[in-house]
């Protein structure tokens, strides 16, 4: 049986001949997240800014899109609406409203009257900002390690220049995601730290899998230049990169266009960062390989 190839085996595109170009492609993505970051910041959803978080039951199950409109009619800012547990359980988080605490309490009985009546109110909570700066806090944190594991990680199974590389990649990746949440209308809450997170991971797996190849070429052909080694692995993974990035893509892109609203706002972010791990890892890391002294070993005759 045939397998499925989207690209051809003898494939020899030049990447090392257009890295300046997709360096220079790079550096803009960086420099306007960077930018973004810096003037206007990240536009924090209800867990990271503050508000209230009610837990109900409804009486019935609720067509939560059309409560979520209800809801999002009163002009109390964001509001998000999750379901867990039984069908008619709901968690209603709304973000702190201008005001001393009668502002507060104000917008809940508004909720409440919105919601309607036989509705049990199992817990209603506030979260301070305080609170909120903390999540942030952690969550940042959370990035950091698992990008510092990562590095130990490819420190240990290659060399120091192979690791360098994928940090240098997957730094300009975790930018580029907070770069999308500063410049364009997307709410940097929990699920932003998961988009992260994910593509951080994708990448790394994309990348181990490129320099894996490097590595066994590097070994087995001496004589080609370091620019020809890096290329000719990556025209030997290319299909490989391209199969798994469409069969992902293809996943997140029903959830995107039938998931419903919550689901796609999540399954965004995540699109969008597998095409700039798969970008980096091809792109970014493998090349920036040619400007290290890399060891060689004794060619393989086949």
């Amino acid at each position: 049986m045939r397998r499925l190839q989207l690209v051809p085996y003898n494939t020899a595109l030049n990447f090392m001949g257009f890295r300046f170009i997709t360096f220079a492609i790079a550096a803009v993505v960086t420099l306007a997240s960077l930018t973004g970051l810096l003037t206007k910041g990240l536009n924090y959803g209800v867990d990271f800014r503050g508000g209230f978080i009610l837990e109900v039951r409804m009486p019935q199950s609720p067509d939560v899109p059309q409560l979520r409109e209800k809801l999002s009619a009163l002009g109390l800012g964001e509001v998000v609406l999750q379901e867990f547990g039984d069908a008619r359980d709901l968690i209603i988080k709304v973000e702190r409203q201008e005001g001393d605490d009668h502002a507060q309490e104000n917008a809940v009985d508004r909720i409440k009257g919105t919601l309607g009546a036989g509705v049990d109110y199992r817990k209603i909570e506030t979260v301070g900002p305080k609170v909120g700066s903390e999540l942030v806090q952690n969550g940042l944190k959370a990035v950091a390690f698992a990008l510092m594991a990562m590095l130990v990680y490819i420190a240990i199974r290659f060399e120091w220049q192979f690791a360098l590389c994928a940090i240098l990649a997957l730094a300009h990746d975790c930018i580029a995601i907070l770069g999308l949440f500063s410049l364009f209308p997307f709410e940097f809450n929990e699920t932003a730290i998961i988009a992260i997170l994910i593509t951080a991971g994708y990448s790394i797996n994309d990348t181990i899998v490129i320099f894996d190849r490097i590595r066994e070429n590097i070994q087995k052909y001496k004589k080609l230049s370091m620019g020809e080694l890096i290329n000719k692995s990556l025209n030997e993974t290319l299909s490989r990169t391209t199969l798994t990035a469409t069969t992902t893509l293809l996943a997140l892109l029903a959830l995107y266009f039938f998931g419903g609203k919550v689901i796609s706002t999540f399954s965004l972010p995540i699109i969008i960062g597998i095409i700039i791990g798969s970008f980096s890892s091809i792109c970014l890391a493998a090349p920036l390989l040619s400007y290290l002294n890399l060891k060689r070993g004794e060619e393989v005759k086949e």
